[in-house]
């Protein structure tokens, strides 16, 4: 019997994750770095292993939609209402700031006006699940911390998506038309459509059948990619969607069981993200663009936690949550790969550009890390100190 590729990649991946991440604990290494560098040795401009990443990075974005599902679980939305409302306007300054830092170093290193807008608009934003998944569950649940960050985090996705929106836009020719206005109206439509739903369908079926604990994780898994679908079919992105699922039942007193009961399922996607982040990286480009993305990478792991603490300092917020906070959204955003893959395809931005805007991405992310496992409680600290689970 002839063996299947998806299989073969999978024993690749998964094995080899398992021998990383042995050699990581050992060292006392963060895990996601694990998982990025063996991407990179086995994936096609490594080893060349593992060639096609397209099926693996489609399958891997499952792994940011459960994980939005699961970070909604734990939001209560009067509490998440008030949060953004107060960060709205820190969103918006700090996102202006990483905006112009990014693109005067693009065009200082000689990149095209267009390119170097478009670097700055990819320097915006803060991953998400680094963010999330270095924030320790009491956190999460139970801190003001959590829901600042989460906060902040919505905010940026919904500034991500007017970017992404924008870019479409531009290409088809119609960006002066009403698909920005869409995208706008199209947030309170879905909360509206999700509370609707959950109130006269979803909870009489959670109350009824509440027992049957294979079907409530069958109901909850087809909530949020059925909402996640909705959300994309509307003009927004698949997390929001899986976002405000999480959120609409929330107040489920089974909530918490949902969420244990997916969280081994959202780390197996998560790991398949990772590792197709490191393997869709060129390294032969990296050579006429290593100084530039350095020099990025150093303003914008410097940058982004002096703006956030002085901005949440001007909030009222304490010194330590403001260094907190800032730490921990000191790298750039799974948005930015999105925008930099979706401009070079338009032929907005050339493979210099669009490799910059990746390579900046890595080693944010893998500097980022180790920042915050270094100095910030987390539940993969090398320290005991500072493990938090």
């Amino acid at each position: 019997m002839e063996q299947s590729p998806v299989t073969f990649s999978f024993f690749l991946i998964f094995s080899g994750a398992a021998a990383v991440a042995s050699l990581a604990l050992y060292t006392r290494q963060p895990l996601l770095i694990a998982y990025i560098v063996l991407g990179a040795l086995i994936g096609p401009y490594g080893l060349a292993l593992i060639t096609n990443l397209t099926l693996l990075q489609d399958i891997a974005h499952v792994g940011i939609i459960f994980l939005l599902f699961l970070l909604g679980l734990d939001m209560q939305p009067r509490a998440l209402l008030t949060t953004m409302r107060n960060s709205t306007l820190v969103a918006l300054a700090s996102a202006l700031c990483f905006a112009l830092i990014g693109a005067g170093v693009a065009y200082a290193f000689g990149f095209s006006r267009t390119e170097a807008l478009i670097t700055g608009l990819a320097m915006m934003f803060s991953s998400t699940i680094i963010g999330i998944k270095l924030l320790p569950t009491t956190v999460l649940h139970h801190r003001h911390t959590g829901e600042l960050m989460v906060g902040l985090l919505l905010l940026q996705d919904m500034i991500a998506i007017l970017v992404l929106v924008a870019l479409l836009g531009s290409r088809s020719g119609d960006f002066e038309g009403g698909a920005l206005l869409l995208s706008l109206l199209a947030l309170p439509l879905l909360i509206a459509l999700a509370v609707v739903f959950v109130r006269l369908v979803l909870m009489r079926l959670i109350q009824r059948f509440d027992r049957f604990h294979e079907y409530i994780f069958l109901l909850a898994i087809g909530w949020c990619l059925g909402l996640a679908e909705l959300a994309a079919l509307m003009k927004l992105s698949p997390e929001i969607g899986a976002f405000v699922a999480g959120v609409s039942i929330a107040s489920s007193p089974i909530s918490q069981y949902i969420a244990i009961s997916l969280k081994p399922l959202r780390d197996f996607f998560l790991i398949l993200f990772f590792f197709s982040l490191g393997g869709s990286f060129d390294l032969g480009v990296l050579g006429s663009i290593y100084v530039a993305a350095i020099v990025l990478s150093l303003l914008m792991l410097a940058a982004k936690p002096l703006v956030f603490r002085f901005l949440l300092g001007r909030l009222s917020e304490t010194p330590a949550l403001a260094w907190d906070v800032g730490l921990r959204l000191g790298q750039n955003s799974e948005f930015s790969l999105l925008i930099a893959y979706m401009a070079a395809g338009f032929g907005m931005i050339g493979k210099e550009a669009s490799h910059l805007i990746q390579a900046t991405a890595i080693i944010t992310f893998v500097a980022s890390s180790y920042i915050v496992v270094l100095n910030c409680p987390n539940p993969i600290a090398i320290s005991d100190r500072l493990r938090r689970d």
